[in-house]
């Protein structure tokens, strides 16, 4: 970090990976990140310590696993720093962060294609193409549940070749907890009282981007937006930064340091101060 930074700015990022995924899909972003000072963090969600190939020799681990350990996991990362982190996350790990935030998390934060929180209610048709083929057998909400390759292009890359894609796809794809899908994904709109993702929109937190991109099929800008509106009563500050031409695969595909640069200088210009750090001694 730089010399002149206040020694109550955040010193360490939190990368939260997004379903599908293991903390392997930041490894650009680490050194990135490093060598402009930071210290940088990629929790994995409980049992996904192991590398990717263990994991899809070994999916009982993703089956089992449940939102609000997973929640819990992360926030014992965070809270375990010695001040407030920038928190960014990818996909899921947006819903994830923002249930961070919601527990009084984290200096300042940026969702990147998000999966949304409870009650965004707008799903356009390739959202629900991309999910389909988790979505398309109920047996598959208590299985981990992963994408063919080709599945995996549509919904993450589309804006790869196909060769490129599977690249990706052999280096990073896992299954995700089928469950996660089921209730998350898609139905938790539709089911009585609050869900595992539900947050209080009006409450305050931490400063919030979410970054979009514009060819994104699992999750459009359209959600993001959404997402985004439903804190409008919030005094926290709630900003949408959209990237056009880019796929799900945002922060690794070609041109993926313009978007960790811009995710910094946001994340670092809205931080806000640990509570009392500007209290007298």
């Amino acid at each position: 970090m730089s010399d002149t930074a206040p020694p109550t700015a955040p010193d360490t990022v939190v990368l939260v990976h997004g379903l599908w995924m293991t903390p392997r899909s930041w490894e650009h972003w680490v050194p990135h990140y490093e060598a402009k000072g930071f210290r940088v963090l990629t929790p994995g969600y409980p049992g996904f310590e192991i590398e990717v190939e263990a994991l899809r020799e070994n999916p009982d681990v993703i089956a089992r696993l449940t939102v609000p350990e997973t929640v819990d996991h992360l926030a014992g990362v965070v809270e375990g720093l010695d001040r407030p982190p920038i928190i960014m996350g990818h996909s899921f790990g947006g819903t994830l962060t923002q249930l961070l935030l919601a527990r009084g998390l984290g200096a300042s934060a940026v969702v990147i294609d998000a999966a949304p929180t409870e009650g965004v209610r707008v799903n356009p048709p390739s959202q629900i193409r991309s999910l389909f083929p988790i979505l398309n057998n109920p047996a598959k909400a208590h299985r981990a549940a992963g994408f063919t390759p080709e599945q995996f292009h549509y919904a993450f890359t589309n804006t790869l070749t196909a060769e490129e894609s599977r690249e990706v796809y052999d280096r990073y794809h896992i299954p995700a907890p089928g469950s996660w899908v089921w209730a998350y994904g898609l139905i938790a709109n539709f089911k009585p009282g609050k869900q595992e993702t539900w947050v209080d929109y009006d409450a305050d937190r931490a400063p919030l981007l979410f970054v979009t991109g514009g060819e994104d099929h699992i999750m459009p800008p359209s959600v993001n937006h959404s997402n985004a509106h439903r804190y409008h009563r919030s005094p926290a500050l709630t900003e949408v930064r959209d990237f056009a031409g880019r796929s799900h695969w945002t922060c690794a595909e070609p041109g993926w340091e313009a978007v960790a640069d811009a995710a910094l200088e946001w994340a670092v210009a809205h931080a806000r101060a640990p509570q009392g750090a500007d209290e007298p001694a």
